[in-house]
């Protein structure tokens, strides 16, 4: 039997940053990091680990490929996931999608390469974890479930992403918190209000110390 992997060549990447921004009260996307934005801190952090990526959302300032949904009124981060996955379907020789949340600039360097390497078979997906808590939009996806993916959609009300998974080949890959000069970091820090953005700069400052 022929032991399956994935390589960076196998793998596009999409950031997630078509949400609400409702408790951040403006576009995150744009929200100023030191001195660049939160999604150009995300690009940079994914496009070192990843073939190709694109954006989530329905235009972007970048140079890079917006992916907007396929579902109208913001439909949540299922939608999201579903739109990277029929992206990347498209890309010659891609067969998988990782997809980043565009308010988490400090998740590890090692994501895509972890996930990949926890994948035992083609049809499997791989989520990050830290501290014991799961990170379902940290994830890796195979861009066959596309379709499977749409269906559930359409159908289900709630449309929480932890209901989809539940109904397949799962497998979590837990992270380390991240040591710094002020403490420990837990990488999947997430900026929803203007006070994580305060707090956000403080964890900048002591990763660069």
């Amino acid at each position: 039997m022929t032991e399956f992997s994935l390589g960076r060549s196998d793998i596009a990447g999409v950031v997630l940053a078509g949400g609400r921004s409702q408790r951040m009260g403006s576009d995150k996307a744009g929200a100023m990091l030191g001195a660049e934005s939160l999604l150009r801190h995300v690009l940079t952090r994914l496009s070192q680990q990843v073939l190709s990526v694109a954006v989530n959302a329905d235009a972007t300032a970048e140079d890079v490929p917006a992916v907007p949904d396929h579902f109208p009124g913001k439909a949540g981060p299922l939608a999201g996931i579903h739109a990277a996955m029929v992206y990347a379907a498209g890309l010659p020789g891609i067969t998988h999608v990782v997809t980043v949340s565009v308010d988490c600039p400090f998740f590890p360097a090692d994501l895509v390469a972890r996930l990949a390497a926890a994948l035992e078979r083609p049809s499997q997906i791989a989520i990050a974890a830290s501290e014991g808590r799961s990170h379902p939009v940290f994830g890796l996806w195979p861009a066959i479930l596309a379709a499977d993916l749409e269906a559930w959609i359409v159908t289900d009300e709630k449309r929480r992403v932890r209901d989809f998974l539940s109904r397949h080949d799962v497998t979590e890959v837990s992270f380390p918190l991240h040591p710094t000069r002020a403490s420990l970091l837990d990488p999947f820090f997430n900026i929803n209000t203007p006070d994580d953005l305060v707090e956000a700069e403080r964890w900048l400052e002591a990763l660069r110390a």
